[in-house]
């Protein structure tokens, strides 16, 4: 599913436009991205959790010519699905 067709999925489910739900879920995007760009995260109990993981620096190794590499530490968004979401998709 893309946005699209998750904003016209939301919108006939809640009766509004489609217009208005985009809106909607654009603020939700940006709410979750500054949130967890400022370490804070974003945690919807049931569903899961936005954050952010801290990935060490190591070496790694170019598959193209077996030479070794160093990969630098670095800042990843993360989801961790909740207990009911994981549950519903058994």
């Amino acid at each position: 599913m893309n946005k699209a067709e998750l904003v016209e999925t939301i919108s006939k489910v809640t009766q509004q436009t489609k217009a208005d739900t985009e809106r909607y879920l654009d603020a939700f995007l940006d709410t979750v991205t500054k949130n967890v760009k400022k370490k804070d995260g974003v945690k919807l109990v049931g569903f899961g959790t936005f954050t952010i993981s801290h990935r060490k620096a190591r070496v790694g190794r170019n598959p193209q010519t077996g030479e070794e590499i160093k990969i630098p530490a670095r800042k990843v968004p993360v989801f961790r699905p909740g207990k009911e979401l994981k549950e519903s998709v058994r």
